[in-house]
């Protein structure tokens, strides 16, 4: 019989947790060590945001907490619920008791739908767990988010997902029909991408794809025949959009050339927007690179030029050039440093006036009040330079920009201590 036509449940449902003790993963939340164990050991269940990838538990979680605390379980899904569902889910908990209500995907919930929960939230009759893949700081309202504690499910290990593949070969009843031998396990754990979920079904359809064989023989062929092309996972608007352009940017910043251009291909192969990338990379030019290559603003700005020109899939070559430019580039952050020195100096010194020299004097009423006196142009001077004090007299000596010592900053630094030598202490860090 195949395992598809048969009425029972997926693979994945089928292996589903029935008690803690066959829960695997998460050793930072249950077991020994575990910041929830202590609660759930004196059934102190909090309500709380369980926050983490697809296929990390959180739903199976939710149930074995209920159950380990003996609290009745009702779930809801956000792609479902409205308010009136959970109204009513409130009330069924006012009249049985403490009533865990698990909502998957809360962070589908609207303001309106989010705030329903609040009251129930805070008089203990509903223990809330919601379930969410998405930052909870961005999706969750602050109101709800105060009332909850937020643990987060990381993917699950190579180790964890081997353990869940053997196990489910061992124990459920429909593979236990057939002789499975796992001889290759790499393609299937990388094509998991740490969800279990993912891991069983494939599982399940490399089984059914060979069932007419004795033994059935699991190999890396195999499984890349039956997945043919992994989906990237990537939300352009949630966390892995997030955590992928700062992995980006820091990449850039730590002048690693080749973890800037997988991160850029990642988010290119979950469909990310080019020019996104090109404009972060035009911020990055001048934030990181700064004087220290002058020339990196410049290739920037004809990079994002050239990408709206060309758009994918030529703009990768495009952006690949920028990127591995900016990485491999000196860096100085100076000029960021010093506009935000110089823009905190401007919100406290706002009741300076501008020195008299540095004033122009459009009428002779401002001549005669001294505005312009003594200004000296510096082009008329050897090497179109005059020592004069061009800050207001309160913060005369004040240095905003202070060059660093990498590429072409370095000799600006040179510069400006040989010329303000006395006035800017640029010898002094």
């Amino acid at each position: 019989m195949s395992l598809f036509q048969s009425t029972m449940p997926p693979l994945a449902e089928r292996m589903r947790p029935k008690n803690l003790s066959d829960f695997v993963g998460q050793s930072h939340l249950i077991g020994e060590k575990g910041s929830l164990q202590k609660l759930i050991d004196c059934k102190l269940l909090p309500s709380m945001i369980l926050w983490g990838p697809p296929g990390t538990g959180k739903t199976t979680l939710a149930r074995l907490l209920a159950n380990q605390c003996g609290l009745p379980f009702q779930s809801l899904s956000a792609l479902e619920a409205g308010v009136k569902e959970i109204r009513q889910q409130i009330e069924q908990a006012a009249r049985r008791g403490t009533t865990v209500l698990f909502i998957d995907e809360i962070h589908r919930f609207n303001k309106a739908q989010q705030d329903a929960l609040l009251k129930a939230v805070e008089e203990g009759s509903i223990k809330l767990i919601g379930a969410t893949t998405e930052n909870p700081g961005f999706s969750v309202n602050n109101a709800l988010l105060s009332r909850c504690q937020v643990y987060a499910l990381s993917p699950l290990s190579e180790q964890d997902l081997l353990q869940i593949a053997r196990r489910a070969i061992a124990r459920d009843p429909l593979l236990q029909r057939h002789e499975v031998q796992l001889k290759e396990t790499e393609a299937l754990l990388r094509m998991a991408q740490g969800d279990a979920r993912r891991l069983l079904n494939l599982l399940e359809q490399c089984i059914e794809s060979l069932k007419e064989e004795s033994p059935i023989v699991i190999t890396n062929e195999v499984v890349q025949s039956i997945a043919q092309q992994q989906v990237p996972l990537y939300d352009k608007n949630g966390e892995m959009h997030y955590g992928l352009i700062s992995a980006f940017i820091k990449s850039m910043r730590g002048s690693d050339p080749n973890a800037a251009l997988y991160y850029m291909a990642r988010m290119l192969q979950g469909g990310e927007d080019p020019l996104f990338i090109a404009r972060r990379m035009l911020i990055f030019a001048s934030e990181d690179v700064g004087n220290a290559n002058p020339q990196a603003l410049i290739l920037a700005n004809s990079t994002l030029q050239a990408v709206q020109q060309t758009g994918m899939p030529e703009a990768r070559i495009i952006l690949a050039q920028c990127a591995t430019y900016l990485a491999s580039s000196p860096k100085s952050n100076a000029s960021y440093v010093a506009i935000n020195q110089a823009m905190q100096a401007a919100s406290e010194t706002a009741q300076l006036p501008v020195p008299l020299h540095l004033r122009n004097a459009p009428t002779h009423l401002m001549k005669s009040m001294g505005y312009g006196e003594g200004y000296e142009y510096p082009h008329d001077a050897p090497n179109h330079f005059v020592k004069k004090h061009y800050l207001p007299d309160a913060l005369r000596g004040r240095i905003f920009y202070r060059p660093g010592e990498q590429g072409k900053e370095k000799n600006i630094l040179e510069r400006l201590k040989a010329l303000w030598k006395g006035i800017y202490p640029y010898d002094k860090h």
